[in-house]
């Protein structure tokens, strides 16, 4: 009786595993969706993702805006005023790990900021460039 218990934790367990997601599985997902709607798609670069991050995009907001000058801090919502922790994933390691959670955010922020739906060549650089970040950036 013992075994089939073990069995089947361990089964649980590796199939939780199978199902963790990280910042890479992200951007490969992001490049095949970018290659798919260009096959021209030359990959990601950290630069475009930063300027994106502080740029104000056609309206008053940027995601700086309210995710602060530094994506490894925390950073304040401009309207609700709520706390928003560090976008970073080497600054906040829960970031960029749950599909449902970055498709959400995404949506929301993009329509916000730039008032469309985000490509996936900027989601991309953006995440391209949120990871090249150390925990400890001080910009």
């Amino acid at each position: 009786m013992r075994f089939p218990i073990l069995a089947l934790t361990a089964l649980v367990l590796g199939a939780a595993a199978a199902r963790a997601e990280r910042p890479a599985d992200f951007e490969a997902a992001f490049a095949a969706e970018a290659r798919r709607a260009d096959p021209a798609f030359a990959g990601f670069a950290a630069a475009r993702g930063e300027r994106l991050f502080r740029e104000t995009q056609g309206g008053d907001w940027s995601c700086a805006t309210c995710h602060g000058a530094t994506p490894t801090g925390p950073g304040e919502h401009t309207v609700t005023g709520k706390r928003i922790e560090a976008l970073a994933p080497a600054a906040n390691p829960g970031r960029f790990t749950d599909a449902a959670k970055v498709e959400k955010w995404f949506k929301r922020n993009c329509n916000d900021v730039l008032a469309r739906p985000c490509t996936a060549q900027e989601k991309g650089d953006l995440l391209a460039w949120l990871v090249s970040l150390p925990a400890k950036e001080t910009r």
